[in-house]
């Protein structure tokens, strides 16, 4: 058994990893689209093309639908994969929206071949529930059965358990249980409930995107958002939001939500809080389908007939026109209010209008609330925005000179502690663990803290 890595080796983006079972079987977890510095000095055949052998790939397992888990698998069916592509039923809902979206940006606007791609992606779909042992075909003597388990990082993601077993003449070998981590949520993230780690594992493949960092407790990252709020109160002012369509976008619903219901003055609470993007919209439509999945502390305020993801001072984009003429109102307000925009790492997509019309008021503030990519805008504002620097925004040198602010706590990604408790709490440990889906410092800060944790385990960081 052999594991091959083709992404998230050199940074966050671009998940891709090959299970080789033997030489006539191997399944795939997640085949995602590279992003930012990762891009660099790439063309887009090098990018997008699937260069490595697909023959023996049996079957696609989905973690979850973000773009950097998702955005090849339109590349990998016109390569010829046929087989069965294997995602949670939230993930199964999810995922056709996210091709969609993905080839008209990225791709092509030629609806044909769109329809003929997500009708592949339907027939080949396959929704299983989560917890329950679904058994993958294979050919020759091998099996091998999957489980996806709640992964808490956004709706109808998972870790993966994978049993591999083989029949030898009559006699069964012990299986050599797989565990995929995907993308791991941080603990006590609102809406969904944090991942449990699980029994056993014989090799883990972890991510890593904060493994030199913890993030602030839940109550602090909720005292933060509010002091910015209030800022903005104070100088009528606009805070801009990059936050993808699928996750941040719904867990800061949920929080601005709880802020404005408690607020004391009334200028907190009727903040206008604009969210401007039409995928974030269906996005969220699909998280309150899905309220089976919510955690206890969210379904509790549903019982007490609050709406956390459609309360009175939210505001939903629909069309380009619309967003154009949101920027050319909030440009002209006298009163403050919150943009909720994608893309999450600035890179492309609504927020860069805001950004581009914005970002040289100092009335205005930009709140990170996840991971920017190096190479990004996100971070290059993250970067050098404090300081007084500058950045380009479609070629225009502007000078920062909104607030720019952090908070790492509304990360739907674990933190180091987390990460360390999931491998720590596995009952029966792994012989071997490998770090993928980080930048370098963040891998090796983890290597270190899982090696204090268990010297006996064998602990690695993968390679492409």
């Amino acid at each position: 058994m052999q594991i091959l890595h083709h992404g998230a080796v050199n940074g966050v983006t671009g998940s891709c990893h090959q299970l080789i079972i033997d030489i006539n079987n191997s399944l795939l977890v997640d085949c995602g689209l590279f992003q930012g510095a990762e891009t660099s000095g790439r063309g887009d055949d090098d990018l997008l093309s699937i260069e490595f052998d697909i023959s023996t790939v049996q079957a696609l397992l989905v973690t979850h639908c973000h773009i950097d888990h998702v955005g090849r698998l339109p590349y990998l069916l016109a390569a010829g994969f046929n087989g069965p592509i294997i995602a949670t039923e939230a993930t199964a809902a999810l995922l056709p929206m996210v091709i969609e979206d993905a080839l008209k940006v990225g791709v092509t606007r030629n609806q044909s071949i769109i329809k003929a791609c997500l009708a592949r992606l339907k027939d080949q779909l396959i929704a299983v529930p989560y917890q329950q042992w679904f058994e993958v075909t294979l050919k020759g003597a091998r099996r091998t059965k999957v489980k996806f388990q709640p992964a808490g990082h956004i709706l109808g993601s998972a870790y993966i358990e994978i049993d591999v077993k083989a029949d030898v003449k009559g006699s069964e070998q012990t299986a050599k249980r797989v565990v995929f981590s995907g993308d791991l949520g941080a603990t006590y993230s609102p809406l969904l409930a944090s991942p449990k780690s699980p029994y056993k594992a014989d090799i883990v493949v972890i991510e890593s995107t904060y493994g030199d960092k913890n993030h602030q407790g839940r109550r602090d990252r909720a005292k933060s958002l509010e002091k910015v709020l209030i800022k903005a109160i104070s100088d009528n002012g606009v805070v801009i939001i990059p936050a993808f369509s699928i996750g941040r976008t719904q867990e800061l619903l949920y929080e601005l939500e709880q802020i404005t219901a408690k607020a004391k003055f009334k200028k907190l609470a009727d903040i206008e809080v604009i969210v401007d993007s039409p995928m974030a919209a269906k996005f969220t439509e699909h998280y309150q389908h899905f309220q089976t999945l919510w955690d206890a502390e969210a379904k509790r305020r549903v019982k007490q007939g609050r709406q956390p993801l459609n309360f009175d001072s939210l505001y939903t984009v629909d069309t380009h026109q619309e967003h154009m003429q949101v920027v050319e109102y909030l440009a002209n307000r006298s009163k403050p209010a919150i943009v909720i925009a994608a893309s999450g790492m600035c890179s492309g997509g609504r927020v860069v209008n805001y950004l581009k019309r914005f970002i040289t008021e100092p009335t205005a503030d930009v709140l990170f609330v996840g991971y920017q990519a190096q190479g990004t805008l996100g971070r290059q504002i993250q970067q050098y925005g404090p300081s007084g620097g500058y950045v380009f925004i479609d070629g225009e040198k502007l000078d920062v000179k909104a607030g720019v602010h952090t908070i790492s706590g509304y990360s739907a990604h674990a933190d180091q502690s987390n990460l360390v408790n999931f491998i720590k709490r596995i009952r029966k440990g792994p012989e071997k663990v490998i770090i993928v889906h980080g930048d370098q410092q963040a891998k090796e800060s983890l290597k270190d803290k899982l090696l204090a944790l268990d010297k006996n385990m064998l602990v690695e960081i993968g390679k492409g």
